[in-house]
């Protein structure tokens, strides 16, 4: 550059480190936008069939539960108990203080702090295939006997649509082979706001209403 005189130099360097800054900058922004924001992810498997299917690209909304919670009926992305490292999608079912027991291929709810117990309306997202099979673990055996949990403080009971097909809070264990059929609030990513692959399936997910 010595050819190049004094003052375009400096005008060279000057465009060099714009550009630089404003790379910086671009990225910062999709860093946070990922981080806080929205993140895209991909499913993989057949455990919410036929509500999300295998392959497709979803968007996930992480600043709900910045400012929120997670509410029943919420698709969310979450790492399973025992395993930081995975990423599992499954439906919201359990809140924290709730009991929910299995019976008779139904899922019937008491929630926290009331006497009553409801069976829970899931003709919303269970196809027929899965629509009165919710078995105990393991999810394809066909048990249909009562099994009960009641969700701690802090956490939450997930379960996936395709009932007979899920890893999900019933077959759940951690690290030293327990049992853990609860996912802490931490552990949940972000939840579910529209499918965005293949063009042909785009759509949103709203908030459920099951009238209990």
């Amino acid at each position: 550059m010595s050819d190049i005189p004094p003052h375009r130099q400096r005008q060279l360097w000057f465009h060099f480190l714009d550009v630089v800054l404003n790379i910086v900058i671009i990225v910062a922004i999709v860093a946070g936008i990922r981080t806080f924001l929205v993140s895209p992810f991909q499913v993989e498997g057949s455990s919410m069939v036929s509500t999300l299917e295998d392959n497709e690209y979803i968007i996930i909304n992480k600043l709900a539960y910045y400012i929120g919670k997670p509410t029943r009926g919420d698709i969310v992305v979450f790492h399973p108990p025992g395993d930081a490292r995975k990423y599992y999608v499954k439906r919201v079912i359990g809140l924290p203080g709730d009991r929910v027991i299995l019976r008779g291929g139904y899922v019937h709810l008491q929630k926290a702090g009331e006497e009553a117990e409801r069976r829970l309306d899931e003709v919303n997202y269970l196809d027929e295939r899965n629509a009165s099979q919710t078995y105990r673990h393991p999810p394809g055996g066909g048990d249909f006997s009562e099994e009960v949990y009641i969700v701690p403080e802090g956490h939450y009971f997930l379960l996936g649509d395709n009932r007979q097909g899920s890893l999900d809070s019933r077959s759940f264990f951690a690290k030293d082979g327990t049992h853990a059929p609860y996912v802490p609030e931490e552990a949940i990513r972000g939840r579910v706001w529209f499918v965005a692959l293949p063009i042909t399936k785009i759509h949103a997910f709203g908030p459920l209403e099951y009238g209990l």
